[in-house]
């Protein structure tokens, strides 16, 4: 059957994902910045609460995947912590000065990981030779990858995606990411043969606080409304793979 991961990076959106059917959580903290790893409270809140696997974002700031000793030093303490609160995976992708896939690190982030799922993310998607990332990838013993197939979205992809899926064989999943809603889901899982997709259905709702006139900015986001994930989005991305309504 396929299989729907939704993206968050807030407890609420948590609750919606799985009430709307989702098979899976790809847990973050700021989704605006492409997701980094998500605290400890939340990794933990989640596992307790979630009846669907949980896969943690191992990505210690945003930017590039190349990452300093102390910034891999930080992934591997995180995902030893996402291990230990009980979460079913985790999600990381790390490359060289050359954009290949790292092999070394990649080795020792997968021996923290342990028996864990893992997940290689969209950074497979910033490589110079994607095929000879994939095979890398393969060979480190990874069960899917998060991709556009190198494209601005999932349907531009579709073509290398393709690819990717054929050359992977029953090695590893390949599972379409980016741009994904209902109106295009069905055509990119037919044309590229994919059993598994990612999204993350956002939208927003306004803030339950009453806020003054006079309130003061916090950041860059927009503090009077909420991104959360839109339970009608992800509900109509399955029913487009004509999935079966949640219970």
């Amino acid at each position: 059957m396929m299989k729907v991961e939704v993206c968050i990076d807030n407890f609420e959106s948590l609750q919606i994902a799985q009430r709307a059917g989702a098979s899976r959580i790809e847990l973050c903290s700021a989704l605006a910045l492409g997701g980094i790893t998500p605290n400890m409270g939340f990794i933990q809140q989640a596992v307790k609460f979630a009846q669907i696997p949980i896969y943690v974002m191992i990505r210690p700031r945003a930017g590039d995947f190349y990452y300093s000793e102390d910034e891999l030093e930080i992934m591997l303490k995180d995902i030893y912590n996402a291990r230990v609160a009980g979460a079913q995976g985790v999600v990381f992708g790390v490359l060289d000065k050359q954009a290949n896939v790292d092999r070394q690190v990649l080795k020792a982030l997968m021996e923290q990981a342990g028996q864990m799922g893992v997940t290689f993310h969209r950074a497979i998607d910033l490589a110079g030779n994607y095929a000879a990332a994939l095979d890398t990838i393969i060979e480190a013993g990874c069960e899917r990858i998060l991709t556009s197939g190198q494209a601005e979205n999932a349907l531009n992809g579709v073509s290398v995606i393709k690819k990717m899926v054929q050359q992977a064989g029953t090695r590893l999943s390949v599972m379409p990411g980016a741009g994904i809603t209902a109106n295009n889901v069905a055509e990119i899982v037919s044309l590229t043969g994919v059993n598994e997709v990612h999204l993350s259905g956002k939208t927003t709702r306004p803030s339950y606080m009453h806020f003054p006139a006079s309130a003061a900015k916090m950041g860059s986001m927009d503090d009077f409304n909420l991104g959360i994930t839109g339970e009608e989005n992800i509900k109509s991305v399955c029913q487009a793979l004509n999935l079966p309504a949640p219970q």
